[in-house]
C-alpha cells in the first residue's frame, strides 16, 4: 500500500508521543544523583531530552507527553522553561509524573507499565497512532519516515531498527525480520551463539532498506515504537507485564502485524559513564559523526541569554565551550567546557568533560 503525502499530514494529527523519562539510571551515577536521565548535560549546553524533542519538532509531531519518575524536578523546570506553544496553536509539551491512583498505588515498574499508567490520561485525546519514544539517546530521525512505513505495513506496531556488529548483539533486544520486514523473533541481549545464528538478517532485506549490510548481520531495537492506538491498549491489557523489549513485543509477533523500521545512521544510548564520556568527546572532532551545527536541524533548547564566551591568552584546541564560560592562560584539548564554566591560569584540561 502506498500512502500520499498528504495522508501522512493528516495522520501526524492523530498521532500523539509519549516519552518515556528513564528510571533510576543507576549506571549514569552520579550524573542522576540529582536529576533523572533525560536531564543530564549534552555537548556543553543541552539536555538529553532536548534531542527527542527537537526530532518531534522537526517532524511536525507536536502533541507530546514525558512520563517521569525519578529525580525529575532538574527535567520538569528544563521543559517548562524551553517547549512553549504560542496561543494559537494545539501543540503541547506535557509531564505526566507518576502518582499514585484509586485504581494503583504502585509506581511505574518499567517501560510498559509507566504507558500502561498514563493509558487514563491519554484515552481523552483518542489519537490514532502512538509513538513511544526513549528520551536519553543520541541521534537524528524524521519520525514521519517511520509513521509512513507503518501506514504502507498497515502495521498494528512498527519498532525502530539499527543494523549492529556480532559482538554488540549482547547489548540491545536483537530482531529476526522475513522478507517483507516483518518481525517474527525477538530475543532480549543475546549472547548464545546458537541463537545469534538464528537471528541473521538475510542480505537481501538489508539491500531491499538500502542499507550496506556488511559486517552487520542483525538488527536491534532502538526502543522506538509507534502502536495503532487500539493495538496498544489491547497489548497492555492482555499482558500485564512490566517491559516492552522483554515482555511486551514478543508476545504480540503471533497476535498482530509487527514490522521493522530500518535505520542506519548515528544513535547512541547514553546509559553510562563510558558512552556519556565517549559521546561528548567525540563531539569535539573537527568532523564528528553527530552534528550539533547542521542549519537544517538545530537542536532546541532553553536560551540561557548568557554572555558570549571569553578568551584570554589560552591554548584551546578541538574542544567546545558553552555560553558564559571565561578561559584564562590555560591549556584546554580535547573537552566539552559547560555553560559558565571558569578555567583558571595554569590549568591542563584534556579530554575532559
Amino acid at each position: 500500500m502506498i500512502v500520499e503525502r498528504s495522508d501522512i499530514d493528516r495522520k501526524l494529527e492523530q498521532t500523539y508521543v509519549l516519552i518515556l523519562g528513564g528510571g533510576r539510571g543507576t549506571r549514569l551515577f552520579p550524573l542522576t544523583k540529582e536529576r533523572a536521565k533525560p536531564a543530564v548535560p549534552v555537548a556543553g549546553k543541552f539536555r538529553l531530552i532536548d534531542l527527542t524533542l527537537s526530532n518531534c519538532l522537526h517532524s511536525n509531531f507536536d502533541r507530546i507527553f514525558i512520563l517521569t519518575q525519578f529525580n525529575s524536578d532538574s527535567l520538569h523546570r528544563h521543559i517548562s522553561q524551553t517547549y512553549r506553544f504560542d496561543h494559537f496553536s494545539r501543540g503541547f509539551v506535557q509531564i505526566l509524573a507518576a502518582q499514585q491512583t484509586q485504581e494503583n498505588t504502585d509506581w511505574y515498574q518499567g517501560t510498559a507499565d509507566a504507558v500502561r499508567q498514563s493509558l487514563r490520561r491519554l484515552i481523552r485525546h483518542t489519537p490514532q497512532n502512538v509513538l513511544i519514544l526513549g528520551g536519553d539517546h543520541l541521534y537524528r530521525m524524521d519520525y514521519r519516515r517511520l509513521l509512513q512505513s507503518h501506514m504502507e505495513h498497515d502495521a498494528d506496531v512498527t519498532i525502530g531498527v539499527l543494523p549492529v556488529e556480532y559482538h554488540r548483539c549482547k547489548e540491545f533486544g536483537i530482531l529476526q525480520v522475513d522478507e517483507n520486514a516483518r518481525i517474527v523473533s525477538f530475543q532480549e541481549k543475546p549472547d548464545n551463539p546458537e541463537d545469534l545464528d538464528r537471528l541473521r538478517v538475510p542480505p537481501d532485506v538489508f539491500e531491499d532498506n538500502r542499507i550496506d549490510g556488511k559486517g552487520r548481520e542483525h538488527i536491534a531495537s532502538m526502543g522506538i515504537y509507534a502502536f495503532r492506538t487500539e493495538a496498544l491498549f489491547k497489548a497492555l491489557q492482555e499482558n500485564k507485564q512490566p517491559d516492552f523489549g522483554g515482555d511486551i513485543i514478543p508476545s504480540l509477533l503471533s497476535k498482530m502485524r509487527v514490522f521493522a523500521y530500518f535505520f542506519d545512521d548515528y544513535w547512541e544510548d547514553i546509559g553510562t559513564i563510558r558512552s556519556f564520556y565517549q559521546a561528548n568527546l567525540a563531539l569535539t572532532d573537527v568532523k564528528p559523526v553527530f552534528n550539533f551545527y547542521d542549519e537544517n536541524w538545530p537542536i532546541y533548547s532553553r536560551p540561557r541569554f548568557l554572555p558570549a564566551t571569553k578568551i584570554n591568552e589560552a591554548s584551546v584546541r578541538s574542544t567546545i565551550i558553552s555560553d558564559g564560560a571565561i578561559v584564562s592562560g590555560a591549556v584546554i584539548r580535547n573537552s566539552v567546557i559547560g555553560l559558565r564554566g571558569i578555567i583558571s591560569e595554569q590549568a591542563q584540561v584534556i579530554q575532559t568533560v
